[in-house]
């Protein structure tokens, strides 16, 4: 089975209690001290708890832990990824335009080589 880059996995190598926050903050790319911090802050104090330790515990419950190939990746394919997770079109024109600018590049580096080039030519000729 292939692992999704784009799923929610509970993250249970920096979890607390579950690895839902962890989780949470890997997904969304902040930090899990303050998604722990929002979600105590919106459990009690404002009284959501009765939906937001339920939801907490079926999360727990439900998803899937990290896969063990996703703790090596490092930050930019993991920043890549969150990018795709929030917008897949933007990500797509965005490789498109690398892919663009490299194939230009290289067109540049091509045409530099097979140029008449008399300098080049001279220090072949010279190497003889």
């Amino acid at each position: 089975m292939s692992v999704r880059h784009t799923g929610f996995y509970l993250d249970k190598q920096n979890a607390k209690f579950m690895g839902v926050c962890s989780g949470v903050a890997d997904y969304t790319g902040w930090s899990p001290f303050w998604v722990r911090v929002w979600f105590l802050l919106l459990s009690f104090p404002l009284g959501m708890g009765g939906v937001l330790i339920p939801a907490y515990l079926i999360t727990g419950w439900l998803a899937s832990p990290k896969p063990r190939e996703l703790y090596g990746i490092d930050e930019e394919e993991a920043q890549f990824w969150r990018g795709v997770r929030r917008s897949p079109r933007a990500t797509a024109r965005d490789v498109r335009s690398k892919f663009r600018d490299i194939d230009r590049r290289m067109g540049d580096v091509e045409a530099h080589y097979t140029s008449r080039n008399s300098r080049l030519s001279n220090e072949i000729e010279n190497l003889k």
